[in-house]
């Protein structure tokens, strides 16, 4: 049953219903999708910005992504990858908008507005190309979970296509969707897969409680968008695989769900989809097996939703190893013959290396035992699957000869810390416990996130980003018996407001693997933090939004939270060249050919994301080679930022509320309704009163949420932070 658990063997399945061998699409100037093709692979094959130039790119133009009818508003964050397509880019704003420009110029050719109540959820739109009745289309998701249609060359509603609503009953399980018409609880998260005629969508759920909408995923037909299956995520009794679950533990349980980037073999009509974790995603004591299919990659037949293969990277999971990281489709060239493969990741920081026919790995991955849980009831796995290659690219554990040593005040803050949480060290897969803190690598942010890997394919070099985040966490529940993390914040290991993590650098990398051979070709430190002395200021930064690589052997990465954008020699890791952005580019930078025949690379620049980076500007950035007397955008930042800065000197701890005494009711008071709205829509009551901050680590904290997706309107934003100021402040 395990070994049944682990893996689904469909070759000939497959091999018999669709037919054989078939190879990804080839590349394309345009960026028609968030991985840039369907594959995921990320990859440009134009030619005029080279390892030679790229040291002359300048920004050309720029769009701001505040509307110019609100000078006001507050800048709002975006991880929004733009597509281009014959010379025109399409992307979604924070502010409710959807606009096309001129690739070349910036200027704006159309614009769909959303209704005041709704706005786009999601970090890129879809894109299908029509036929030769019907023009090209836009998909976008909503955050009140409808999937709209629009015309690619006018922005209207497109004909024949009623905006989905995706909320329906099946998949809501008896919840509302957090109570309000933009509720948080379902939404999409990420642009829906297009797979030949066929649109394919995953949602983000919440992750407490664990009542509540569904993972499945769907199939609709792009023309009319008439529903052509359902894939359970979870499988219901007498289905495959559901012994994986004790019998009724799966029923009206929210999770497993893909709320990252869906991959597809066009030729070969498959779509790939990374599962996310069961709810509560840090305990499973209520949910004792494998519990498929959380934290795995399935192989879908695209046109009727049939399971081809699937294989899980963690089984029961209990620390949320969710696989974020969009599935990326190579060629793997291994003992004379050529292996259609794809690459899958989960927050641990393994690579898997997998048939995409057959779902069989390429490199061997082996069962290794694993620490059993402390929790009463608790049935931990008893082992994990790890490759043998390539090695984890993130670091798996630390103990306290790894506190950082970059300056005495933060060495002090660090170790303090440890003493006064009384936290211990976890060891790999070691699972959370109830009577102490721990310390985990990598924590729930990863290792890899969202932003993907690219794929270099004449090096054969799959380029990723990782943080080395670690997370702090003590297992408790509410008065509702709801599970969720009581360890004193932050919950990442570091110094509050100093945004300095508390182990050894590096925090932050980017590398390369020889999928061939699966070995690490490279791995550098990815950002600096300008606040400390300069000869320890190439620390890393924590990232997240993914790499482009060119056909020239550039790699091009934003990401990080000290705000620059670079180029790295794709077969070397040397960085080439750097720009100081006005916010923090969370976000997957494109390149793409211009109506004029240039080359241009472009990426927003607008902070936010799980990091909290400011949202010091909400803009996208487009860059190219100067042309003869060409001075480009003179200036891009919308106000002063403070670089990445040294920790403050140790101050007094800051006061934590015990476990006992975090309250499942919001304080009374005018905005309590909608604070209970905003804040638990994702995430139990206790999670945010059992929180004691100061005003402006609460406005971070909000803002962080924003990034998110959570629900807070402008005009409620200062109420919402003033509120939480008032009654969850720290102590005197």
């Amino acid at each position: 049953m395990r070994k049944a658990a682990m893996r689904g063997a469909a070759a000939l399945l497959v091999a018999t219903m669709i037919g054989g061998p078939s190879r990804p699409q080839a590349p394309q100037a345009d960026w028609t999708s968030f991985g840039g093709d369907e594959a995921g692979r990320r990859f440009s094959p134009l030619g005029e910005i080279t390892p030679a130039n790229v040291a002359r790119l300048i920004p050309v133009w720029t769009f701001e992504l505040r509307p110019a009818d609100r000078p006001d508003a507050r800048l709002l964050t975006s991880n929004m990858t733009p597509l281009a397509i014959a010379g025109m880019l399409y992307l979604a704003t924070p502010y409710g908008r959807i606009v096309a420009l001129d690739g070349a110029s910036g200027a704006t050719r159309w614009t769909h507005d959303l209704p005041a109540d709704d706005g786009v959820a999601g970090r890129a739109l879809a894109y299908w190309p029509g036929d030769p009745d019907t023009p090209a289309r836009l998909f976008v998701g909503t955050r009140s979970g409808r999937l709209l249609a629009l015309d690619a060359a006018t922005g209207r509603v497109a004909a024949g296509f009623a905006p989905l609503v995706l909320r329906t009953p099946e998949i809501m399980n008896g919840t509302d969707g957090g109570g309000y018409p933009a509720g948080y609880s379902y939404q999409i998260n990420s642009a829906p897969a297009i797979v030949g005629d066929v649109i394919v969508t995953g949602a983000r759920l919440q992750e407490s409680p664990t009542r509540g909408p569904a993972g499945d995923v769907r199939g609709w037909d792009a023309r009319t968008g008439r529903l052509l299956w359902t894939f359970r995520s979870i499988p219901r009794a007498g289905e495959r695989f559901a012994e994986t679950w004790r019998a009724g533990d799966g029923l009206r349980r929210t999770g497993v769900n893909v709320w990252s980037s869906m991959a597809a073999d066009v030729g070969r009509g498959i779509v790939y989809v990374p599962f996310g974790t069961p709810a509560y995603d840090r305990v499973g004591i209520d949910r004792p097996g494998a519990n498929l299919f959380a934290n795995a990659l399935v192989a879908l037949d695209a046109r009727t939703g049939r399971h081809l293969w699937h294989f899980q990277t963690v089984h029961h999971d209990i620390w949320d190893l969710d696989l974020p990281v969009q599935p990326t489709l190579f060629d793997v060239r291994r003992a004379g013959r050529v292996i259609p493969a794809i690459a899958a990741m989960n927050k641990s920081g393994y690579l898997f290396v997998l048939d995409r026919v057959t779902g069989q790995p390429i490199f061997p991955v082996h069962e290794r035992p694993v620490p059993r849980s402390s929790v009463a009831g608790e049935q931990a796995w008893p082992t994990q699957p790890i490759p043998a290659a390539p090695a984890p690219l993130t670091r798996q554990a630390m103990n306290a000869t790894d506190i950082a040593t970059l300056t005495p005040e933060h060495t002090a803050f660090c170790r303090a810390r440890i003493a006064r949480e009384h936290a211990g060290f976890a060891a790999p897969f070691e699972p959370l416990r109830t009577d102490r803190p721990m310390v985990r690598f990598p924590g729930s942010g990863g290792g890899p996130n969202w932003g993907g890997g690219a794929y270099d394919t004449a090096r054969g070099l799959y380029v990723i980003n990782t943080s080395e985040l670690g997370s702090i966490e003590q297992l408790g529940q509410d008065a509702q018996g709801n599970w969720y993390n009581v360890a004193p914040g932050p919950s990442w290991f570091g110094q509050d407001g100093s945004r300095l993590p508390c182990q050894r650098p590096p925090w932050g990398q980017l590398a390369a693997v020889d999928v061939s051979s699966g070995r690490i070709a490279w791995q550098v430190p990815l950002g600096v933090t300008d606040g400390l002395p300069p000869s320890r200021r190439v620390t890393g930064r924590p990232n997240v939004g993914g790499p482009l690589v060119t056909a020239t052997g550039l790699t091009f990465i934003g990401a990080t939270d000290d705000r620059y954008v670079r180029a790295f020699a794709t077969a070397s890791g040397r960085e080439l060249w750097r720009f100081r952005l006005g916010a923090a580019a969370h976000a997957q930078p494109v390149s793409y050919r211009g109506g004029d025949g240039r080359q241009y690379v472009a990426l927003v620049s607008a902070g936010g994301s799980f990091l909290g980076s400011p949202n010091s500007a909400s803009r996208l950035v487009v860059f190219a080679l100067p042309r003869t007397g060409e001075r480009g955008v003179a200036a891009i930042a919308a106000r002063a930022v403070a670089p990445v800065r040294a920790p403050n000197p140790p101050r007094t701890p800051t006061a934590t509320v015990a476990v006992a005494s975090a309250s499942t009711d919001f304080a009374p008071g005018p905005v309590k309704a909608f604070a209970e709205r905003a804040c638990t829509a994702c995430h139990v009551a206790a999670q945010v009163t059992g929180q004691r901050r100061a005003r402006a680590d609460w406005a971070a904290t909000v803002e962080k949420m924003v990034g998110y997706g959570a629900q807070v309107p402008d005009a409620q934003f200062d109420p919402l932070v003033d509120y939480l100021a008032r009654h969850y402040s720290p102590a005197e």
